[in-house]
C-alpha cells in the first residue's frame, strides 16, 4: 500500500493470486511545521484563485490521444478499442448529424451485460453483442449518456464547477469548426487531470493541505460505529456496498448497475479489506464473450486478473489531504478505502478493517468550495473510469 504521511499514508495493497494479501510499501511525503486552520484555508484559497485563472487548454498534457467512437459501431469493437487503448470512456460522435452524441463508459457496457444476462441466453448474447451498434444501447433502457460539454477556454474552476454539480467523472471539451461551423472534439478533461494539475503546479499551497480528512469529513463512511448500532437486514457498513470472496460477479455488477458505481470492497469475515472488484474486471471477462464467467465467485475471478493488477491504494482518516494530493501527482489514483489504523485500533477498532471510500469527486467538491461534502451519501462519480481504485486507469 502507498501512503499519505510518514506515519498515516495511503498504501497500495498487491496482490498475488486471488485471495492473499501480499504486501505493503510506504511513500514518505512532507508536512509543513505549524498545523494550523488559517494556513488550511488560505492555501485553499489560493488554490480556487489559481483555477479561476487558468483554462482547460492550460491543463492539456503537451501529447495526447484522443478516441472518438462513432454511434454505427457495433458494442464489441467499441470495447475491444477501449481496451486495446487503456482507456474506460471515450466520446460518441453521430456521424450522419456530424454532432457529438455523448459519452460511452463502462457503466454503460455494464448496464448491457445485465440485461443480457437477466433476459437472454449466453449464445443469444455473445452472437448479438456482435452486431448490436453503439446508437441502439438506449432501446434496452440504458440511461441516455449525458450531452455535457465545455468549451476548451473556459476556466479549469467553471470546468471543475460542472463537474461535481453533474456528477461526473469527465467533461468533453468542444469547440466549433471556423469553416463549416460543425462541433469539434477537442480533449476530455477528467477530474484526475484536473486534481494532477493542481498537485504539480500549486505544489506549496499543497503541503499546507495538512488537516486530516476525518476533519474535512471527506469521503463516505460507514454509518454504524459498531455491530450493535446496525439495522436488521442492513449491511454492516452501509452506505459503502462490498462483497465478500464468496460473492458471485453477477451479484457485484448488480451493484455497480444499481448505484452506478465502480468499485467494490472485498472485505473479510472481519471486515478487513482484502482486495477491490472493478468494472474492468468485469469488463476483462466478458470481453471475448465469456458470459458464464458472471457465475464465478470474486475469488476465482480475481485469479483471471491480469497479474500486473497495481493493487489497491488504502488510507486512514488520519492522513491529510495535502498528502493524498502529493500521491495523486506521482500515481495514477482514482479513489481511496479508508481503513481503521492505529488510531481506532487503540480505541478497540481492528485494524485494515473498512471504514469508508473517497473519490476524485469527494476531493475535487471538497477543493473547489462546492456544497454536498459530509452528507453520508456514496458519492461515486460513476462514468468512473473505475473509476477504481487502480492506479492503472486513465
Amino acid at each position: 500500500m502507498a501512503t499519505l504521511s510518514p506515519s498515516h499514508s495511503p498504501k497500495n495493497l498487491r496482490r498475488k493470486g486471488s485471495t492473499n494479501r501480499g504486501y505493503r510499501a510506504r511513500a514518505g511525503s512532507h508536512l509543513p511545521p505549524h498545523h494550523s486552520q488559517e494556513s488550511h484555508d488560505a492555501a485553499l484559497h489560493t488554490i480556487r484563485s489559481f483555477l479561476k485563472g487558468h483554462t482547460s487548454y492550460d491543463a492539456f498534457p503537451v501529447s495526447f490521444r484522443l478516441i472518438v467512437l462513432d454511434t454505427r459501431l457495433n458494442v464489441k469493437k467499441a470495447l475491444q478499442c477501449l481496451l486495446l487503448n487503456g482507456v474506460v470512456s471515450a466520446p460518441l460522435w453521430n456521424s450522419e448529424k456530424s454532432a457529438f452524441a455523448g459519452m460511452l463508459t463502462v457503466l454503460d457496457i455494464i448496464h448491457l451485460i445485465q440485461y443480457y444476462y437477466r433476459t437472454a441466453s449466453y449464445d443469444y448474447a455473445a452472437t448479438d453483442v456482435e452486431t448490436f451498434r453503439l446508437e441502439s444501447l438506449r432501446e434496452l433502457g440504458v440511461a441516455q449518456p449525458p450531452l455535457l460539454r465545455e468549451h476548451p477556454s473556459s476556466t479549469l474552476y467553471e470546468a471543475a464547477k460542472l463537474l461535481i454539480q453533474t456528477h461526473a467523472r469527465r467533461l468533453p471539451l468542444l469547440d466549433n469548426d471556423s469553416e463549416t461551423g460543425h462541433e469539434v472534439i477537442v480533449s476530455v478533461l477528467t477530474q484526475y487531470r484536473l486534481l494532477k494539475f493542481i498537485s504539480i503546479n500549486c505544489h506549496k499551497e499543497v503541503q499546507h493541505l495538512h488537516l486530516s480528512l476525518r476533519k474535512l469529513k471527506i469521503g463516505t463512511y460507514v454509518s454504524a460505529t459498531s455491530p450493535s448500532e446496525v439495522p436488521e437486514g442492513r449491511n454492516r457498513y452501509h452506505p459503502i456496498a462490498t462483497a465478500s470472496l464468496n460473492t458471485p460477479v453477477f451479484d457485484v455488477v448488480h451493484m455497480f448497475s444499481e448505484r452506478s458505481i465502480s468499485a467494490v470492497p472485498i472485505i473479510d469475515e472481519d471486515g478487513v479489506v482484502v482486495n477491490l472488484y472493478e468494472t474492468v474486471d468485469v469488463i476483462t471477462l466478458v470481453r471475448l464473450g465469456a458470459y458464464q464467467s458472471l457465475d464465478l465467485k470474486i475469488s476465482q475471478a480475481l485469479g483471471q486478473r491480469s497479474p500486473d493488477f497495481p493493487g489497491v491504494v488504502i488510507c486512514t482518516a488520519s492522513d491529510s489531504l495535502g498528502t493524498l494530493l502529493q500521491l495523486i501527482k506521482k500515481r495514477r489514483v482514482h479513489r481511496l478505502v479508508v481503513v481503521e489504523g492505529e488510531e481506532e485500533e487503540r480505541n478497540g477498532g481492528k485494524k485494515g478493517r473498512l471504514l469508508g471510500i473517497i473519490t476524485l469527486s469527494d476531493v475535487l467538491q471538497y477543493v473547489i468550495g462546492e456544497p454536498g461534502i459530509g452528507e453520508g451519501v456514496e458519492k461515486e462519480d460513476s462514468t468512473a473510469e473505475a473509476s477504481t481504485l487502480s492506479p492503472s486507469q486513465p
